[in-house]
């Protein structure tokens, strides 16, 4: 127990030297601070919480008077589709695969959608269905936000229009998806089914015209094909005219075949005048009857190799090898002009086919939709964009007008 206590009084620093417990002095008591004010509201204060009531508060509630109270109710009517083409080929491909004639692309779907954003459809639109009258429906006087002010100009209805029209378009997939809106829902699905018409028909108009490119370029080529070989028959037909050689590739067989009969004639010959010199005597008249033979046989070789172009140039008339190359020549270009004549006149067949079924057509995967309630305006959607902005507007403001109230 001593030990203990001792243990206590070191701890306490009241334990002297020898061990002896000490009396304990009592502390100085620390001063005391009054106690901090009330908070009260400044003038800042009040400030800060009146701008939020008229700059955020106030709005909003005027924002939602006017949304369920004012706002005309708006009818909603869907539609998608995509521009499609066919993939059929030709049996006229297996002649070369000249037939690949139907060529769509997207660029089709992106001529769609710039379509569909232009003044020529609004203004198509507002003569056949009256967009003005539609749009109008809602007092433009009780709900001016919302509802359009007739009449107006093209201009004002071309800027009205994508309040009322939305359209999305998949550039990858080349989808377009329409929402159309009015304030009627029969009016939204007949606006809906006139939008999908138009783009039918504007789509037939593109395949018309590439119909009517392809037939008319094959025309033009197989009118040019058939000139051509026209020209190149005339040519042979002259040619063999001039002539009067049918086909030189046969009479040139056949001057061959005559030169070579008679060089073989002049062999023999030859050697009967040699034979005939070494067994007779000299001034016999059948050598000189021989002789004579071999003189004319070497001059109508001569005269036959000059017509084939063989030997010294100055013959009368054109040598066989002179007509040989010019009517090889007249062939070659008549055949590359047959050959091309078949192939316009293939081209044309093809295009002619193309031309009789569509290669190109509009597919709606989504046909336009009736609504049976009204979807829009979002307003609790519209009130909580409005309030979310107005906040943040008003947090902005609030944080500098303190920012710069402190560093004065």
């Amino acid at each position: 127990m001593q030990d203990q206590k001792r243990k206590e009084a070191a701890v306490a620093g009241t334990l002297d030297a020898p061990g002896r417990v000490l009396p304990l002095k009592p502390l100085a008591a620390a001063p005391q601070r009054p106690p901090a004010p009330r908070g009260r509201m400044k003038a800042r204060h009040w400030g800060i919480v009146a701008s939020f009531v008229v700059v955020v508060a106030l709005p909003a509630a005027i924002c939602a008077w006017y949304l369920w109270t004012r706002a005309a109710d708006q009818f909603a009517s869907y539609t998608a589709f995509s521009v499609r083409r066919e993939e059929v080929n030709s049996t006229l491909e297996l002649f070369g695969g000249i037939t690949a004639l139907s060529g769509s692309s997207s660029s089709d779907t992106d001529i769609l959608y710039e379509y569909l954003r232009s003044q020529e459809l609004v203004a198509d639109l507002d003569q056949t269905l009256d967009l003005r009258s539609m749009w109008s429906k809602a007092d433009p006087a009780r709900d001016p936000v919302f509802a359009y002010r007739a009449p107006g100009t093209i201009e004002d209805l071309v800027a009205y229009w994508p309040r009322m029209v939305r359209i999305s378009y998949d550039a990858g997939a080349g989808l377009i998806d329409i929402r159309v809106l009015a304030f009627d829902p029969s009016d939204a699905q007949r606006l809906s089914t006139a939008i999908f018409e138009r783009s039918t028909a504007m789509i037939n108009e593109l395949s018309a015209v590439a119909r009517d490119d392809m037939i008319r370029y094959a025309r033009e080529e197989l009118d040019e094909a058939v000139e051509r070989l026209k020209v190149a028959r005339q040519s042979v037909t002259e040619f063999r005219n001039r002539t009067q050689i049918v086909d030189p590739e046969a009479d040139i067989r056949t001057q061959v075949g005559l030169l070579a009969t008679l060089q073989e004639n002049l062999a023999t010959t030859v050697i009967e005048l040699d034979l005939m010199r070494q067994t007779t005597r000299e001034g016999d008249p059948r050598i000189a009857q021989i002789d004579l033979k071999v003189r004319v046989i070497e001059a109508r070789i001569e005269a036959e190799r000059k017509k084939l172009g063989i030997g010294a140039d100055g013959a009368e008339g054109e040598a066989f090898a002179t007509l040989m190359g010019e009517y090889e020549r007249l062939i070659v270009e008549r055949q590359f002009a047959e050959e091309t004549y078949t192939a316009a006149l293939a081209a044309y067949d093809s295009a002619r086919s193309e031309a009789r079924r569509q290669s190109r057509y509009l597919a709606a995967h989504v046909r336009p939709t009736l609504a049976e309630a009204s979807v829009f305006p979002r307003r609790g959607l519209v009130l909580s964009l409005v309030g979310l902005f107005l906040f943040v507007g008003w947090a902005v403001l609030t944080l500098l007008a303190t920012s710069l109230r402190d560093r004065r």
